[in-house]
């Protein structure tokens, strides 16, 4: 046997590692972050929160105020659970009532 063959034989295998790779951003289960009408806030204060929370554009905050002004919700976005968890928190502290759950 020559001494390369003989000294792989030799070598002990390595096991492949099973560390779990975190998922990929695009991969991340989507969640819905909703709007829920009130009637403490006022309509601009809602248009504004939303305009200044989000990327969505003034015209489509307001599309989305009177959403849920008449049917007592609306899908705000969609996004990974962490953002959501955020948005939640960034609209209470403007009085305004979010949920999320899964998409």
């Amino acid at each position: 046997m020559s001494a390369a063959k003989q000294q792989a034989e030799t070598k002990p295998k390595q096991k492949p590692k099973d560390k779990p790779t975190p998922p990929k951003a695009g991969k991340l289960p989507p969640y819905k972050v909703l709007l829920h009408n009130d009637d403490h806030n006022a309509m601009d204060h809602v248009v504004e929160s939303i305009f200044a929370l989000t990327p969505l554009k003034e015209y489509e905050a307001i599309r989305k105020m009177y959403e849920a002004h008449q049917r007592g919700l609306t899908l705000l976005l969609t996004t990974h659970k962490e953002r959501a968890e955020l948005y939640r928190d960034q609209f209470k502290s403007k009085g305004l009532t979010v949920t999320i759950e899964p998409a």
